[in-house]
């Protein structure tokens, strides 16, 4: 736990209804019996290392708020610049179809939807309980409209036939040897399923890379999320697919972590 103070401030917060400045200035004032009770449980949790998103309920991604449990993994911040990596590749022509592979809580789907008033998306999760806390992110949004939420073992939910302008995917790309290493945060509270990439991390990949490749417009988009060192084997397997105009983007601390591609010229 890096930030106990500010995880206690926010854990206050939740306790007393309001914002953490409002902690700071009220940090004298008394508190009644039940509150410190509740407050001290959550203490507890805390100090288990429960991620503050569990406990808190929420987490905000791309100034958006999501609901967020214990069948997603928590948005995280370097995520943010794979949707970046797209608004900005794709600001003067907007798609019209998204597809998110593992969509989780469905924080990139939404948040792009977001910034495509025009498009419509469709998140595909195989946790049911996923897929629901996905749905209940797009009401809380007000994109219920223009956003739909299957349970599926990727592409299985959907029509052979169906096309899409752009696909995302966050797919799990941890080395089966590295889970035991993960903080227990992630490790000991979020989906395995959602974690586990296999032997080299990279299972998902084979498999998504063909799919997209067969479901993606003339002229799409594909960006993935992926993991600390595998760029390259990315980059290899997207080639393999037939990607073209592939590039890799960092994260805020200015590590690799998302590939943009276009769809295979076999495909148009």
């Amino acid at each position: 736990m890096a930030e106990p103070r500010l995880d206690a401030q926010l854990l206050m917060a939740a306790i007393l209804g309001c914002e953490r400045p409002d902690v700071i200035v009220r940090q004298n004032d008394a508190l009644d019996p039940d509150a410190q009770a509740r407050f001290k449980d959550l203490v507890a949790r805390r100090a288990a290392r429960e991620p503050m998103s569990h406990i808190l309920g929420r987490r905000e991604f791309w100034s958006l708020p999501f609901l967020v449990t214990a069948d997603t993994l928590a948005p995280r911040p370097d995520s943010e610049c794979l949707v970046a990596s797209v608004v900005e590749r794709l600001r003067a022509d907007p798609p019209r179809r998204i597809l998110d592979f593992g969509t989780g809580t469905g924080c990139l789907l939404l948040a792009l939807l977001s910034e495509f008033p025009g498009a419509w998306g469709l998140g595909i999760d195989r946790n049911p309980g996923a897929a629901m806390v996905a749905r209940r992110n797009a009401m809380a949004l007000g994109l219920q409209d223009r956003a739909a939420f299957l349970v599926g073992d990727w592409a299985s939910a959907i029509s052979t036939d169906a096309r899409f302008d752009l696909i995302v995917s966050n797919p799990p790309y941890i080395r089966q040897r590295d889970l035991a290493e993960l903080p227990p945060e992630v490790r000991d509270h979020e989906p395995r399923l959602a974690l586990d990439g296999g032997a080299d991390g990279l299972d998902a990949y084979r498999v998504l890379f063909p799919i997209m490749a067969r479901l993606l417009t003339p002229g799409g988009l594909v960006a993935l999320e992926f993991g600390l060192g595998q760029g390259s084997d990315v980059l290899a397997l997207a080639q393999a697919a037939g990607f073209t105009h592939m590039e890799l983007h960092a994260d805020l601390e200015s590590r690799e972590r998302v590939i943009v591609a276009m769809a295979p010229m076999a495909f148009r």
